[in-house]
């Protein structure tokens, strides 16, 4: 498993936003084409194949980030955290759509709700 370091991480903030930007235009397409295929309304929104290529997409997409060790703990809204150690313990560079930059952490055991600001 890769540890960032919090440059690191920080650096890659804007390629991370820029390719959140395309997972949540997918993630909106897939939900608009799944709720017209669940309720009939198909049509000018796709079919099925349509659907399944957005999937694969999606994943296509979130395999970025896992292939750069970065971690998806959620994709609506989509949440990723860097693995990371700070004052030797292990801890999780927290990164929540919408954030402009790098800023919280928590103990990897604690999850979101432990987050707190980095220094």
């Amino acid at each position: 498993m890769r540890e960032f370091t919090v440059a690191e991480a920080k650096a890659m903030i804007p390629e991370v936003r820029e390719r959140a930007e395309v997972i949540v235009k997918l993630r909106a397409n897939l939900a608009e084409l799944s709720l017209a295929l669940r309720t009939g309304g198909a049509g000018q929104s796709g079919g099925i194949a349509e659907q399944k290529a957005l999937e694969a997409h999606l994943g296509e997409a979130i395999g970025w980030f896992n292939g750069h060790g970065i971690e998806v703990k959620g994709i609506a809204p989509l949440l990723i955290d860097f693995p990371a150690v700070l004052d030797g313990e292990d801890v999780q560079l927290c990164w929540l759509e919408g954030e402009e930059t790098l800023g919280w952490y928590h103990r990897t055991e604690l999850g979101f709700a432990g987050r707190r600001r980095l220094k």
